[in-house]
This record gives structure tokens, sequence and C-alpha cells, in this order.
């Protein structure tokens, strides 16, 4: 996904509000959980957003998602946003985050997932790490 940082965007030291770049987060993410679930999704939680750069006014933003795994009827999803100037090509990351989100029917009730099919060493790694995390969200909710 691909944005352009407008002056409503910003705040007054011409930096985009951290709250929009949240949002632009959230609808990648969004999106992202909908092209894997075959339907739609809903937010049910952040577990990490992390600001590492500012993005200026004027600059583009570059919001890059990917399932990272797959529950029965969630999914962690990883987003990273990158500013990059217009006129360089230059690109610096602004943000990682990773979200879950529950796969719904047009009821609102849970559906299933699909499975998630590694392809790769690093693949099967964020597997597993995305399932320690959610592990830990759950143990936290019981408390």
């Amino acid at each position: 996904m691909t944005q352009l940082v407008f002056p409503e965007h910003a705040n007054a030291l011409g930096k985009a509000f951290g709250g929009q770049v949240m949002a632009w987060t959230d609808l990648c993410g969004g999106i992202c959980s909908m092209r894997h679930s075959g339907g739609a999704t809903v937010t049910a939680a952040i577990d990490e957003l992390t600001f590492d750069h500012p993005i200026n006014i004027g600059d583009t933003v570059v919001i890059e998602a990917r399932v990272n795994a797959t529950f029965r009827t969630s999914m962690e999803v990883e987003v990273l946003v990158w500013g990059e100037s217009p006129t360089t090509g230059q690109r610096w990351r602004c943000v990682e985050a990773r979200l879950t989100f529950v796969a719904i029917d047009a009821q609102g009730n849970r559906r299933s997932v699909p499975p998630l099919r590694p392809e790769n060493d690093d693949d099967v790694r964020r597997m597993n790490e995305a399932g320690d995390r959610r592990a830990e969200r759950l143990a936290r909710r019981k408390r």
C-alpha cells in the first residue's frame, strides 16, 4: 500500500501523526488478513507497534504486510511502514508492527482461517515466534 503525507496527515512539526500511521498500518494489515482468509476480518490485538523514524509532509509512505502465522480463527500479520523521499528514492523504516486479526462471517461469528504453508526456514521461524507471542497474549488474558 502506498500513501502520500499531506498537511492534514501531519502535526505542527510537519511530521505524520502517529495515529494516522497507525490507521494505515491497521488498514494494510486488515487487507492482508482478508486476502489470506478470503473474507472479512477484525482487528483483535496490536501486540507491538514501534516508531523508529518520522515521516515528513511530502514524503511517500510504503506499507507492507505479511501473514506470519495462522491459528484456528485468527492470524498474526506483520506490518512494516517505510518512509520514502520522492526526490531521491531513499527509504527508511518508520514503523514495525504485529497485529492479530480474527476472521468473521456475515453474522459476525468467528470462522476458520486457511492454514499458512511455510516456504522456507524464515517462514517457519516467523510461525514459531508468532505462536509464542500468541501463547503469551492468551496467558495475560487469563490473569
